[in-house]
């Protein structure tokens, strides 16, 4: 076997571990209500991690023009689901963030809650062994997609 065969056949398998991946993240997006779109949703995970965030930043962390940016905050403040808040101290009084809500923490929450099932349930079909096995080669692949992984939120959705 030559190492282009070999490569191509370790690209097979791990596309085929992603399809299996990219259908548990649909399958735990089934709880979002009609009304939030999948950008509004990446939205809102950005948030989660981030807290409260300039609503500038947040257009630049999901790819979106600063108007663009704005529009999606209006349509998640309508939805109650982020808050414009203003920064405390000595921050630009001028400059809007956002922060997601109870409702919208509420929301990041059953999703992630609904992956985690998932990917249990899945993981616990293993032996131990291999369980480590996918733990170790998952972490080491995140590893090795670095600067890849901070950009997957920018997958080219639009931000309606």
């Amino acid at each position: 076997m030559t190492a282009a065969t070999d490569l191509r056949r370790d690209v097979d398998a791990v596309l085929h571990a992603s399809r299996a991946l990219v259908g548990v993240a649909a399958r735990s997006l089934a709880v979002l209500p009609e009304s939030v779109t999948l950008p509004q949703f990446r939205a809102l995970v950005v948030l989660s991690t981030a807290g409260s965030t300039p609503i500038g930043d947040l257009a630049a962390e999901l790819g979106l023009h600063p108007s663009t940016g704005t529009r999606l905050v209006d349509r998640l403040v309508a939805k109650r689901l982020v808050r414009r808040v203003r920064p405390m101290g000595d921050g630009d009084r001028r400059q809007a963030y956002v922060e997601l809500t109870a409702r919208g923490e509420a929301l990041v929450a059953s999703v992630t809650r609904r992956r985690v099932d998932d990917l249990t349930r899945v993981l616990a079909r293993l032996s131990v062994r291999d369980r480590h096995a996918v733990a170790h080669a998952m972490a080491t692949f995140a590893s090795a997609a670095g600067s890849m992984a901070d950009a997957s939120l920018d997958l080219g959705w639009d931000a309606a």
